[in-house]
């Protein structure tokens, strides 16, 4: 592995030196491209898709590398203070496995997945971050920062207590939504709105679900079952622009009910 790791430093050390594309290259020319290499991993984990998730790992890698690289030309840092620093942080931040039996002050006892949380938090203000939610990049789609958000303010208790109550926030919300509707002020609609959703965001953490997750397996459905009945339409010669609502729903529940039988 050592070797292999090398030899891919070696290739974006030539690439850097030789290739015009590849000297041209900024920091701000490749973040937009490491976002894309970053969804398209997401993708092939969706689809469980082990070959691309190698292969999307490997364009990852090479982002790593070459971030490194770049900071190296600017004397900023190597890729070795790269590399030690990740390695100095998880061992400080896991203490419970390096710290020789002892913890810090204010540390839990670690005997769940939940203790190594609100200990790596903890830890993090004491690193000297000065809010619990400032790890959260600003740059995260609004839903994931949602769950994040709420991810981390749990580690320090704020966090109901049972589903129960979640769901009366949720009701809650959708009553102040609709007060807001009456109001017909579209500020208000939208801040209510966004209420509503985090609210959901909420209770799908509170039954184990990943909300992100779910609305993309929604949204897969979705468009599985819209282009089922645009298929359905074309073969009865007939375009859905012509159709009444009541007609292509007719179909959707068609194709619903076709999806039910196949999965039995």
């Amino acid at each position: 592995m050592h070797t292999t790791f090398l030899r891919l430093i070696t290739i974006m050390d030539e690439l850097r030196e030789k290739c015009p594309w590849d000297k041209k290259q900024t920091i701000q020319t490749l973040r937009h491209l490491t976002i894309e290499e970053t969804y398209e991993l997401a993708d092939a984990i969706d689809n469980n898709d082990w070959n691309n998730i190698k292969e999307e790992l490997g364009d990852l890698l090479l982002h790593i590398v070459f971030y490194a690289r770049i900071g190296k030309e600017e004397n900023k840092f190597t890729l070795d203070e790269v590399l030690n620093g990740i390695c100095d942080k998880l061992i400080r931040r896991h203490p419970h496995i390096y710290g020789n039996g002892k913890l810090a002050e204010g540390l839990k006892e670690v005997v769940t997945e939940a203790d190594v949380k609100e200990n790596w938090e903890k830890l993090k203000l004491k690193e000297g971050k000065k809010s619990i939610l400032g790890g959260v990049p600003k740059s995260l789609p609004s839903l994931v920062k949602a769950i994040r958000l709420q991810e981390k303010s749990k580690t320090v208790g704020f966090e109901w207590e049972n589903v129960e109550q979640v769901f009366a926030k949720v009701n809650e919300e959708m009553g102040e939504l609709q007060e807001a509707i009456k109001s017909k002020v579209q500020d208000n609609i939208e801040d209510e709105m966004g209420d509503v959703i985090f609210s959901f965001v909420n209770l799908a953490r509170f039954l184990q679900v990943d909300a992100d997750a779910a609305l993309e397996r929604t949204n897969k459905k979705f468009i599985r079952r819209f282009i089922a009945i645009e298929t359905m339409a074309t073969a009865q010669n007939k375009a859905l622009h012509d159709m009444t609502l009541q007609e292509m729903d007719d179909m959707w529940n068609e194709v619903k009910k076709e999806e039910k039988n196949y999965n039995v």
